[in-house]
């Protein structure tokens, strides 16, 4: 294993090289948060690729497929199909709102008060994403290393949150970069064909399993549709993905760059089933179906390569959790800490710069790792972030991009409702049910649209500098330097 630790250890060495290196280009707001607002379509579809798919689109993908077959690839196809409903129909207006967070948008289109009961939902969205990213590290430290997982925790995570503290956007866009590509060469190009070979090629994996592990629809209609609504829904709204969004250079970037991503997300969904109806073949009897991924390669796998495709799995976790905890950081202190101080925030003002928002990456990092020490469940953690970030923010905001009458009384109700309704749900029928999904998701649209019929229209010099902002007609203002005291 010697070869493989000296292949993990230079990753994670580059990683915070990487972040060291961002920290010199981070000088001002926009840098520090969107990284200047100028990746180009490169850049941009491998970072954006690299934030979605994360350790539960590896190793859960896998998992997936040990357990369901080729219908296991559902869960990350969702996913992929979310990213390209976003880049397809949205990223372009997103892009021109030159805007810091989901909470700001919210702001413009209603007239700026839905700022902080939206931040704090999108803020717990967030913060558990970067949980259970961060939970992960355990799995793949101790396949590497039978490591304790408390310590597995505090290793990974550090190493994430010095590198997102030290650069900002830039140091996540440089290692998002780097580990995009590892994550192409280590389960796309390597993993999925050894296991394939190893599993005696198609035929014989067809020969030895049953007939519905190659059934598109075998996992089941009602659990697709479960994946559609969380996790599709969830790419059109998501602080973390729109924060990606905010750094492309122009709207063809937001537009196409996606789309590639989206469409490499749709591959890497089919090769974790493939992955892991593979691993069926070759561990027909695994206690846990998660447990695939780290088997596979532990076993499979020759030297160098082994640590190579490891490094692929931490990849695909630092991406996601680098993503979510900048994220979470930038909702925290402009969403909630500002607004609550009375500060303004927004795009007229750079208060803070780069110096406040660092620091809220490191105490929302120190967050993220204690609450991922003291928390078991990955999937109920998971679920309940995204049912109350769906049942939440969806109509809200795709309503205030598509719907003139909607207005800010409709936007808080369906805010307030969608969230409650959740909550209320998942208490009555289970965490992992569809029904607080569906019925929150209905109640919000009913209050969104009662409400905003039943009130006042939107002011029309609102709508106008909305307008003129999803036009790309209003600049982003220079930074200013604004002395902490005022």
């Amino acid at each position: 294993m010697a070869v493989d630790y000296l292949v993990i250890v230079f990753y994670m060495v580059a990683m915070l090289a990487m972040g060291w290196w961002g920290m010199r280009r981070a000088k001002s707001k926009s840098e520090f948060l969107v990284a200047g607002r100028r990746l180009g379509p490169t850049m941009y579809s491998g970072t954006m690729a690299a934030i979605v798919l994360g350790g539960a689109s590896t190793i859960g993908g896998v998992g997936l497929g040990y357990k369901y077959g080729l219908s296991g690839a559902w869960m990350v196809f969702a996913i992929g199909l979310g990213l390209l409903a976003l880049s397809i129909f949205f990223s372009a207006r997103i892009a021109r709102l030159k805007v810091y967070t989901v909470s700001e948008m919210l702001d413009l289109r209603y007239g700026g008060r839905t700022g902080v009961i939206s931040g704090v939902v999108m803020w717990a969205y967030t913060l558990m994403l970067a949980v259970t990213s961060t939970i992960a590290y355990a799995t793949i430290f101790d396949v590497l290393f039978d490591m304790n997982r408390t310590l597995a925790i505090i290793l990974g995570g550090s190493v994430v949150v010095a590198y997102s503290t030290l650069g900002g956007m830039w140091s996540i866009t440089l290692t998002d970069m780097v580990q995009f590509v590892v994550k192409t060469i280590g389960v796309l190009l390597l993993l999925l064909p050894i296991a394939v070979v190893k599993a005696g090629g198609f035929s014989e994996m067809k020969a030895q399993l049953p007939t519905e592990y190659f059934d598109p629809l075998g996992i089941g209609g009602e659990t697709i549709f479960t994946y559609v609504l969380i996790y599709t829904f969830g790419m059109l709204i998501g602080q973390d993905i729109w924060q990606r969004v905010f750094t492309a250079r122009g709207d063809r970037t937001a537009k196409w760059g996606g789309t590639v991503a989206g469409t490499y997300c749709l591959v890497y969904a089919l090769a974790g089933a493939v992955i892991g109806t593979a691993a069926k073949v070759l561990y027909p009897d695994l206690g846990n179906a998660d447990d695939a991924f780290a088997t596979i390669v532990k076993d499979e796998l020759p030297m160098g390569v082994r640590g190579l495709v490891l490094a692929a799995a931490l990849a695909a976790v630092m991406s996601t959790s680098s993503g979510a905890l900048i994220a979470c950081a930038t909702v925290a202190n402009n969403d909630i800490w500002s607004r609550l101080r009375g500060l303004t925030t927004g795009p007229g003002t750079d208060r803070d710069e780069v110096k406040g928002n660092r620091a809220f990456i490191l105490l929302m990092g120190l967050a993220v790792i204690g609450t991922a020490i003291a928390l078991n469940n990955v999937v109920e953690a998971l679920t309940v972030a995204y049912n109350l970030l769906v049942g939440g923010l969806l109509v809200p905001i795709l309503g205030g991009l598509l719907w003139k009458r909607g207005t800010a009384q409709g936007a808080l109700a369906a805010v307030t409702v969608g969230g409650l309704a959740v909550v209320g749900l998942m208490a009555t029928y289970g965490i992992l049910s569809n029904e607080p999904i569906l019925y929150g998701l209905l109640s919000s649209l009913a209050v969104y649209v009662v409400v905003s019929l039943a009130t006042r229209p939107t002011d029309e010099a609102v709508l106008a500098a909305w307008r003129e902002r999803l036009a790309g007609r209003t600049p982003e203002p220079v930074s200013e330097e604004v002395p902490v005291s005022q």
